[in-house]
Parts: C-alpha cells; sequence; structure tokens
C-alpha cells in the first residue's frame, strides 16, 4: 500500500476502488466539522457511508491515511476526479459558509500535497478560479473542487480562497521559479492584477458574496467594470498611460487586464 510518510494513522476505508488513471491532480475537501482524523477514519471505515478519501487532516496538523494512493477513493462525486486526483478531508475550525481551517491544518496540508507532488511526479499545482478550467482539466489546471461536481459548498469559502495560496506555497516546495500561475485565466496567469483580501476589502458590496467569490466575481464582472483586483494594477491609469492601448482596446476595459499580465508586465509599463 502506498501511504505517504506523513500519515502517523492509516484507518482503511472499504471504500476505495483501484485506480485506472495516473495521479496528476489533487482535490482538497472540507470534514464540515471539527473531527480528529481518528473519528474521521472511523466514520470512513463504515461500509455502509460509501464515502472516504486518501488522507485526513484534522486541526491539530495530525495525518491520517484511510484508502492507498494506488486506490481511488469516493469523495469527489465524479469517478475521473477520484481517480486523477489525490484527495484530502481537511477538519474545520469554524462553521459555514467560511468553514475555516486552523494555521496547523493548513501547513500540515502544503506538506502533505508536496510530498504527494514529488512521489507522483506532478511538476506544479495549477489553480484556476474559472470552473470550465477545472473541469476540463483546461490551461494546465489540476486542482478539483467538490462543489463543482455536487450541490455542495465543499470545500467552504475559506479553504477555496486559498487555493492560489496552497498552490503558490506547494510550488515553491517543488521548486517552481516564483511568478508561476495562480489565478488563471483563458491560459494567462491573473496574480500580477488580482488578490482575493485586497478585492474583498476594497469593495463591500461584494462582502455578502463571501471570500470565495471574489475571484469569480473579478473574472465575469469585475475585468469588465475597471475594478482593482490589487495595489499594483489600477485599469484606469494603464489606459491613460499607455496611448497604443487606448487606440487598441478604447473602452474594453477587460482587454487592459489581460495586455498587464499577458504582456505590460514584461514591458515594464506604467500600471499604478
Amino acid at each position: 500500500m502506498i501511504v505517504s510518510p506523513l500519515a502517523t494513522q492509516t484507518i482503511i476505508s472499504p471504500n476505495k476502488a483501484l485506480r485506472t488513471a495516473r495521479i496528476d491532480g489533487v482535490a482538497i475537501h472540507c470534514m464540515a466539522g471539527n473531527a480528529t482524523v481518528k473519528a474521521c477514519g472511523n466514520l470512513f471505515a463504515k461500509k455502509s457511508k460509501k464515502a472516504s478519501s486518501n488522507y485526513g487532516i484534522d486541526s491539530s496538523g495530525q495525518t491520517a491515511c484511510y484508502a492507498g494512493e494506488e486506490y481511488r477513493s469516493f469523495c469527489t462525486s465524479n469517478r475521473a476526479v477520484d481517480n486523477r486526483c489525490i484527495t484530502v478531508e481537511v477538519a474545520n475550525d469554524g462553521g459555514a459558509p467560511q468553514r475555516h481551517v486552523s494555521d496547523r491544518a493548513m501547513y500540515a496540508l502544503v506538506r502533505l500535497l508536496t510530498d504527494v507532488c514529488k512521489r507522483n511526479g506532478i511538476k506544479k499545482l495549477v489553480w484556476s478560479g474559472n470552473a470550465k478550467d477545472r473541469v476540463n482539466w483546461r490551461n494546465g489546471c489540476n486542482m478539483q473542487v467538490h462543489r463543482d461536481f455536487a450541490k455542495k459548498s465543499c470545500p467552504g469559502d475559506y479553504l477555496y480562497s486559498l487555493h492560489p495560496w496552497i498552490a503558490s506555497e506547494v510550488n515553491k516546495n517543488l521548486g517552481v521559479p516564483a511568478g508561476s500561475a495562480t489565478y488563471m485565466l483563458n491560459g494567462v496567469d491573473y496574480s500580477r492584477v488580482f488578490d482575493a483580501n485586497y478585492y474583498y476589502n476594497t469593495y463591500p458590496d461584494l462582502q455578502a458574496l463571501g471570500m470565495g467569490a471574489m475571484w469569480d466575481h473579478f473574472c465575469v464582472f469585475g475585468v469588465n467594470e475597471a475594478r482593482r483586483g490589487n495595489n499594483q494594477f489600477d485599469p484606469v491609469v494603464y489606459r491613460k498611460m499607455n496611448a497604443d492601448l487606448e487606440v487598441a482596446f478604447g473602452g474594453n476595459w477587460a482587454s487592459y487586464y489581460w495586455h498587464y499580465c499577458a504582456i505590460g508586465y514584461t514591458e515594464h509599463r506604467i500600471s499604478i
């Protein structure tokens, strides 16, 4: 049985099947409660539950294995995703909709995912706030979320919003060069113009949507409303200071964000 050396407990679930695909992604889930890894494992040990995950992490940072990596777990409501992904259930020390996760659990998650990636030849983690990128594994996206495949809020807004940070931290550990993609939109990394915390705090009218909705709002509405996504890029200034772009794009605000991320940053254009 293939188990990460970081797992301190092994409670094998009967709810699993041999993989028929190579592991090339991860799916992070929330427990929707503050269970210990033992309690979560005991739940998955019941055949009647018809659910499992490869690993679990509790709020103290303890890690347990419930299904060896050669098995697909029954976790994401999608057989293809469970076949390709290592699934991890993480305990929550806070309730819905955020489902907050302790710092110890977060850092244990980063360590576990780093180990999983190294042993399975995953060169880097790529997150996209675009659900179509995720479900179709487009633009290198290899981080999946349960909410895309079932009427669930999993992994909770807190973990959902931190997927770019998780990818960044794991990628640092993997030796991926700084600045690698975290917020992907149509094959372009928008992390140069977007930060979820900045967006949330800057626009009180959006806060009722929750932190987890910030990236989706930015992609669909923000880039067309000239909303600032971070303190490093102002689309109004970028348009004003680059006359050639004014001629090319006019009032198409989304094009200014795209140009800066794809071209303008490397040309050292004025952005603020």
